[in-house]
């Protein structure tokens, strides 16, 4: 009896294993809600998609749960932007990544640029939808390739519709920023996020209040009064501060330009929840679209 009991116990154990190693391999893992909902366009009903940055989080500093820490160890891929902008998830990655689990940084695998002086990539390539169209391309594969269980021509079908839907919002920004006037397409935002959107569609960018790439930085007395003085030399209208940080050095700096800026929030680095505005990529790029026409073409 006892060798009975020994032997289904073994059975068990094995079989749990089994199981445990079989979900993990068919779930995909994304670190931000940008990538996050481009992930689950593509892969729609073929794997399970667990986003870890929630709504109006800033993807700089964001945290997770020891709860979500293991359930990206049993991942079967990870999706992550790279280039430096995951700062609070990057260790997480990694020990993920040398435990087994497949990780794609998508942002690397789109022709990155760099932030003003060449030093340091610019992880922001979602503001410029012909790399996200790209990305789609390269999720899918990694998907397909990774992820068990899937079905290649459904998730290659997903991949085909989303690419659709994302050239027609490439084709609705042209046209919206066409109405800008060429001595009015200049951004001056809270921190550099906008480069490649302004590569793509033809804009200055005259400079960021907080220096670099990420929001944890800080300006100094010196930042604040050199790109007040580079606004004022532009005439520039309005500010753009990101919707999930405060505005309020956005607005310091328009009091110290001595002009009348409008300082106009922008979805730029999280979705937003349902209802608020930008719950997906296409409606967050569309109403950023809008606010910024809207704001650069006020008289």
């Amino acid at each position: 009896m006892r060798r009975v009991l020994c032997a289904l116990v073994a059975v068990l154990l094995v079989t749990a294993g089994c199981t445990a190693e079989g979900e993990s391999r068919s779930s995909i893992v994304v670190t931000t809600n940008i990538l996050g909902d481009i992930t689950r366009n593509i892969a729609g009903d073929q794997a399970p998609v667990t986003v870890l940055m929630k709504a109006n989080a800033d993807p700089h500093s964001f945290g997770i749960s020891a709860q979500q820490a293991a359930e990206t160890e049993r991942a079967g891929l990870i999706v992550y932007n790279g280039l430096g902008l995951e700062e609070g998830m990057l260790s997480t990655v990694r020990a993920a990544q040398e435990s087994g689990v497949p990780v794609l940084p998508v942002g690397e695998r789109v022709n990155p640029i760099s932030h003003p002086g060449g030093e340091v990539p610019d992880p922001h390539f979602w503001t410029d939808p012909g790399r996200v169209r790209d990305a789609v391309n390269v999720i899918a594969e990694q998907i397909i390739a990774e992820v068990d269980g899937v079905d290649a021509a459904a998730v290659r079908a997903n991949a085909d519709r989303y690419r659709g839907e994302i050239e027609a919002l490439d084709t609705t920004m042209t046209e919206r920023f066409a109405t800008i006037p060429p001595e009015r397409r200049k951004l001056v935002t809270n921190h550099h996020v906008f480069g490649y959107l302004a590569q793509r569609f033809g804009f200055e960018v005259i400079g960021a209040v907080i220096p670099g790439g990420t929001t944890l930085a800080s300006p100094s007395a010196a930042d604040l009064k050199s790109l007040a003085d580079a606004v004022r030399a532009a005439g520039v209208p309005a500010i753009f501060a990101d919707s999930s940080q405060p505005d309020r050095l956005a607005r310091v700096l328009a009091e110290q330009a001595g002009l009348h800026v409008a300082v106009t929030p922008l979805f730029s680095e999280s979705l937003s929840e349902p209802g608020q505005g930008a719950a997906t990529y296409l409606e967050m790029m569309r109403a950023n679209t809008e606010a910024i026409a809207t704001s650069l073409t006020r008289p």
